[in-house]
């Protein structure tokens, strides 16, 4: 199993359009084959007692949606969020217990591309009432008032822009804020060492927030950065950007970017920049062994969202992905994440008897645990069996407990810190 697969957590604070792959791909996996995909429901499942003004029984079809990065700056995160959304599917629609997810894909594309704008619209005309995505802060700053408007339930696996936190009733995310994962990065790269830092950033929602956090907490600890560059989405040159850091001579450089770091990286070492005191985050956090990057990261470190992930759960994302006729999964950056937003949605329309996005969306909170008066359960057929008992479930999924607060972020989030080797993989360390 490659190196990817060994995570630990740090704190409780993906050739051709995939959808015909991934769903010739789901027949593979078997729900029962792992603890998480639990023991599948029955058709007839029907309450035990008194359910109030729950009905008997649901027979919901949920139209979903997914706007996901196929191509673009981040289509290296494509692969393991569409194998986590494709594999929730699979164990939602085999549990036969209520809800059956009809799942439309499309392609996210970036703020240079725009795929989105044509994506979305193909979505809606479909008829989905929820979506999972879209990947990227910036794409879903600029189609989300239209899902407001249409009434679609937006859950995020990977928007982590802290300008999100309380944006709609219609908005959630499984993914926390930058404000944690820039204060996780800020404090290792002042752990190490390093008493002076520089950061290339994207002048976007997400790297400018970022960058800010990163800032804000190595300052705090005492260090000080002492060069900042940004770029624009889209741009192609960095050498002056590289040029102004690297003539500040910081102890160490933060990159907060999507792929443009397979240009960024070299122009540093290039310009004599110590490529092994390298700081990224999840926008660019991958193994670069197959890319032949030209500079060695070993000692470089970086920081995503995400919990420890059990091997079974990774076996069962690259079945899915495989037989899909897809090569095997290279990164897991925001599986987990994707998978729990289908999760969390399903529940949410069981729970609601509904698949209308406000409906679902006034129960999101409860089948998370937000309320405090669910009963804990880890699977869909185990959570939607609680429902149809007539109770109410606390779903903690696979990026962690997943709990909405009231501004609709996870209350509790862990951040992995990442080292690479002379591989250029990394390995989780913290």
């Amino acid at each position: 199993m490659p190196t990817f697969a060994q995570q630990g957590s740090k704190m409780n604070v993906l050739k051709k359009s995939r959808t015909a792959r991934v769903f010739a791909g789901l027949a593979v996996v078997s729900a029962s084959a792992l603890v998480m995909a639990g023991c599948a429901g029955s058709s007839d499942t029907k309450p035990s007692g008194d359910t109030g003004d729950k009905p008997a029984a649901a027979d919901l079809t949920l139209k979903l949606g997914s706007l996901l990065p196929e191509t673009g700056s981040l289509a290296f995160l494509g692969a393991p969020m569409e194998a986590g959304v494709a594999l929730a599917v699979d164990q939602v629609n085999k549990a036969d217990a209520g809800v059956t997810i009809k799942l439309s894909q499309a392609d996210e594309g970036d703020t240079d591309t725009k795929a989105y704008e044509t994506s979305i619209e193909k979505l809606k005309s479909e008829g989905i009432t929820a979506l999972v995505g879209a990947a990227s802060s910036s794409v879903t700053k600029l189609i989300i008032d239209g899902n407001i408007g249409a009434g679609i339930l937006t859950v995020s696996p990977s928007n982590t822009s802290a300008d999100f936190s309380g944006l709609s009733p219609l908005y959630f995310r499984t993914a926390p804020s930058d404000n944690l994962q820039g204060e996780v990065l800020g404090n290792e790269a002042a752990e190490d060492g390093a008493k002076t830092l520089g950061i290339i950033y994207q002048n976007d929602g997400y790297g400018t927030g970022l960058a800010e956090a990163i800032k804000t907490t190595f300052e705090s600890t005492g260090g000080k950065v002492v060069a900042e560059a940004s770029y624009n989405v889209g741009d192609g040159q960095f050498d002056a950007q590289v040029s102004t850091i690297a003539a500040a001579k910081p102890d160490a450089v933060a990159v907060v970017s999507y792929d443009q770091f397979k240009t960024i990286a070299p122009l540093l070492g290039n310009a004599g920049v110590d490529t092994g005191k390298l700081y990224l985050v999840d926008g660019n956090l991958s193994n670069y062994s197959k890319d032949k990057l030209g500079v060695n990261l070993k000692g470089s470190k970086g920081t995503r969202a995400g919990a420890e992930l059990p091997e079974d759960f990774i076996d069962q994302l690259n079945a899915v992905w495989t037989a899909a006729g897809n090569d095997p999964i290279n990164d897991l950056t925001y599986s987990a994440e994707a998978y729990d937003a289908v999760m969390l949605i399903a529940l949410s329309a069981l729970e609601a008897r509904s698949v209308k996005g406000a409906d679902m969306a006034a129960k999101m909170q409860e089948v998370s645990g937000g309320s405090g008066k669910g009963t804990k359960c880890t699977t869909f057929a185990e959570c939607a069996k609680i429902i149809n008992d007539g109770g109410t479930p606390d779903y903690d999924g696979l990026s962690g407990e997943v709990t909405f607060d009231d501004k609709n972020d996870p209350a509790g989030a862990a951040i992995g810190v990442y080292q690479y080797g002379a591989d250029n993989n990394n390995t989780r360390i913290k």
